[in-house]
C-alpha cells in the first residue's frame, strides 16, 4: 500500500473515535466566550464612555505593539484559508459524518472565529489603525492563500497546526502581558482568554500526532522531520500592503514583532522543543533508519537554532506601514 493510501487509513482510523478522542477539546458555542464579552455594550448607556476609555488607554503603546497586534488579528481573520486547507486533507470527507473529521474541523473553524471577530472590533475602537488599510491587507492575505509544503499530507498538516496553534498562543499571550502592563486590562484579558483557546487547539492536534505515532511511529517521524527541515512558514507569509506585491510586507512585519516581544526566533525554537518532548521522541524504539535518522535530527535541532538565533540582530529600522496611517477621504 503506498504512503498516501496509509495515511489516509490512519485518518479513517482516527475519524471512527473522533469525538471520544476529541470532543473534549471544543466547547459549545452556548458555554465557550463570545466577542462582545469584552467589548463595551452599544445597548448601554455607558457604551461612549467606555470607546473613549478604550481611545485614551490606547496612546499608551507604540506603534511596534499596534503592528503586531493587528498582524496578529489578520491572520486570525484569514480563517476561510485555513479551513479549506484542512478539509481537503487526505482522510477528510468535508461532506461526511455529523460526527466526522469534517465536523471536527469546522467547529474548530467557528471558534477560531470568534479570535478575528473581537480583535477587530477591539482595533477598530482603538483610533489607532487604519482600518481600511487593514481590511485591504486582509482581503489579499485572503485571496493569496498559503503554500506550507503540506500538500493534502494529514501528518504533515498536522504537525503544522500543532506548531502553529502553540505559536499564536505565544504571541496573544505575549500581547496579553505588554497590555497589561499599560494599564489596559480589557485587552489583557481578552488577548489571554484568546490564547487559552489557542492552547487548547495545540493540545488537540497534538493528541492527533500522539495517536497516529502510536500506529505509525516511522513515517510520522519523517513527516515531523521534514517539516522542520523546511521550516514552519508562519500563515501570515503572504501580508502586503495595498498596491504591493504578495509577501512583501512579512519580513517588515516579523521584525516588528520581534522587536516589541511578541514573538520571536528564540519562542520559535522552545516550541520545536515542546513538541519533541510532548511526542516523546527520545523513547521510540523499532524505528526504521529513516526514521531514527529524522528523529536525532529533530532532537539535535533546538540547540543548533539557538546558536543561530543568538547572532540574530533585530534591526530597529522605523519602517512605515500603511496601517498606521491616518485615514485620507477622498
Amino acid at each position: 500500500m503506498s504512503i498516501h493510501n496509509v495515511r489516509k487509513e490512519v485518518m479513517l482510523t482516527l475519524e471512527k473515535d473522533i469525538e471520544t478522542s476529541f470532543g473534549k477539546f471544543l466547547i459549545p458555542p452556548e458555554e465557550i466566550w463570545q466577542p462582545t464579552d469584552f467589548l463595551p455594550n452599544p445597548q448601554s448607556d455607558t457604551f461612549i464612555d467606555e470607546v473613549k476609555e478604550i481611545r485614551e488607554l490606547s496612546k499608551e503603546l507604540d506603534d511596534d505593539f499596534w503592528v503586531s497586534l493587528v498582524g496578529d488579528m489578520i491572520t486570525e481573520e484569514a480563517l476561510p484559508t485555513y479551513e479549506s486547507w484542512l478539509l481537503d486533507l487526505d482522510g477528510v470527507d468535508q461532506h461526511g459524518e455529523q460526527k466526522g473529521w469534517s465536523s471536527w474541523i469546522r467547529r474548530w473553524t467557528a471558534e477560531e472565529n470568534r479570535h478575528g471577530d473581537v480583535l477587530n472590533k477591539y482595533i477598530f475602537l482603538s483610533g489607532r489603525v487604519n482600518m481600511r488599510e487593514v481590511e485591504i491587507t486582509t482581503q489579499h492575505l485572503v485571496a493569496d492563500g498559503f503554500d506550507i509544503g503540506t500538500a493534502r499530507d494529514p501528518y504533515k498538516t498536522f504537525v503544522y497546526t500543532s506548531f502553529q496553534e502553540l505559536a499564536t498562543y505565544v504571541s496573544h499571550n505575549n500581547v496579553a502581558k505588554i497590555a497589561r502592563k499599560a494599564g489596559m486590562k480589557g485587552l489583557a484579558k481578552m488577548s489571554k482568554i484568546i490564547a487559552g483557546d489557542e492552547m487548547r487547539h495545540h493540545l488537540a492536534y497534538v493528541e492527533f500526532i500522539r495517536q497516529i505515532f502510536a500506529v505509525d511511529p516511522s513515517e510520522m517521524m519523517i513527516a515531523f522531520c521534514d517539516m522542520m527541515k523546511h521550516k514552519i512558514e508562519m500563515p501570515a507569509m503572504y501580508l502586503r500592503h495595498s498596491f504591493e506585491k504578495k509577501a512583501s510586507l512579512f519580513d517588515r512585519f516579523s521584525d516588528v514583532a520581534q522587536r516589541s516581544g511578541v514573538y520571536s526566533a528564540f519562542d520559535y525554537i522552545d516550541i520545536l522543543a515542546k513538541l519533541n518532548k510532548a511526542w516523546e521522541i527520545d523513547k521510540f524504539t523499532g524505528l526504521t533508519p529513516e526514521a531514527d535518522k529524522a528523529r536525532n535530527y529533530l532532537m539535535r535541532l533546538p540547540e543548533r537554532m539557538s546558536r543561530i538565533a543568538q547572532r540574530i540582530v533585530v534591526p530597529d529600522t522605523e519602517y512605515k506601514f500603511k496601517w498606521m496611517n491616518p485615514l485620507v477621504l477622498k
